[in-house]
């Protein structure tokens, strides 16, 4: 997190810098889309090769504003040393400023000390800025709400793998999903996990929450329609490769490499070396676990090669 001693200056005013995110093929903010050329088509963005970096912060009076700089390694090294809990002053040069967008579209838990609380700042009359950015609502299921559930997973992977045991899976293709309770349930402390809470997830500033306990054990029997549907799609990624960062790999333990796919209503996290888990659009707050079987390391594999890394 960011110090709230660093501003960047923006016209007039200056910001006190709150935190930092990328906007890369590889990494993206993804409440903003399924893809990369849909997270910068969010903030009216053009998709360029290397990104951008978002600096969210307030100006003197309060008010929210995401400051977008084309200075990637800027804001990068600047995350990696508040990551490491070392100072650093983010302060990227004017020359650097794409455009300075009124709002924030993540939610963020804290506020610079000495301004008047964070808002939205006033319309411009004279600008074309549209309506300010705003975190996605935490009382309803859809896109955003997916796949910062499946974010979260990412994450926290251990936690939610020790929730499924190798016996729970057919041991022929994919394995069917567990008959988990719905967020609701699962909040109440008293049934088993296997479900995520969009308002727990995506903010920057603290560990997101996982499910407690193990998924119930998945029935013999034909395989879920939605996780069909969506190893279906992903071999269609292999074939004919979707928009850029559709499919992300990022580093995990050992030679293992965490596999991120997303499309239209559906998010997957899985690891090379492990287990698949899929979130839908259509069934809301579910963590359908996907087992290994006998095509799903062939498929992550292949997914691996395509996927987007990070440089």
């Amino acid at each position: 997190m960011a110090g709230t001693d660093d501003a960047v200056a923006t016209g007039d005013d200056a910001l006190y810098v709150l935190t930092a995110v990328l906007l890369t093929p590889a990494k993206f903010p993804s409440v903003l889309g399924d893809d990369y050329p849909e997270a910068c088509g969010a903030l009216g963005l053009a998709p360029l090769a290397d990104g951008y970096g978002l600096v969210l912060g307030q100006d003197g009076d309060g008010a929210r504003w995401t400051v977008v700089v084309d200075d990637v390694s800027l804001v990068a090294v600047a995350i990696a040393s508040w990551d490491c809990g070392m100072e650093y002053d983010l302060s990227p040069d004017e020359n650097s400023m794409v455009s300075a967008l009124p709002g924030w579209p993540l939610a963020l838990a804290v506020s610079a000390p000495g301004v008047p609380a964070p808002h939205d700042p006033a319309p411009d009359p004279e600008a074309d800025d549209g309506p300010p950015l705003t975190p996605p609502d935490t009382e309803t299921w859809g896109p955003a709400q997916r796949r910062l559930g499946a974010d979260e997973i990412a994450l926290q992977w251990a936690v939610w793998r020790a929730q499924i045991g190798d016996d729970q899976f057919a041991t022929e293709g994919a394995a069917e999903p567990s008959d988990e309770p719905d967020a609701a349930d699962a909040a109440d402390g008293d049934k088993p996990g296997g479900s995520v809470d969009g308002a727990a997830v995506g903010e920057p500033d603290h560990a997101p929450a996982a499910g407690d306990g193990a998924p119930d054990a998945p029935a013999p029997g034909e395989a879920h329609e939605g996780i069909r549907r969506v190893l279906a799609e992903v071999r269609g990624y292999v074939d004919s490769p979707p928009p850029l960062g559709r499919v992300r790999s990022a580093f995990a333990s050992g030679d293992a490499r965490t596999l991120r796919a997303d499309g239209p209503g559906w998010s997957m996290v899985a690891r090379t070396d492990d287990i698949a888990f899929v979130l839908l659009d259509d069934e809301p707050g579910e963590v359908l676990p996907v087992g290994r079987g006998a095509e799903l390391p062939g498929l992550l594999e292949a997914l691996d090669k395509m996927a987007v890394r990070p440089v």
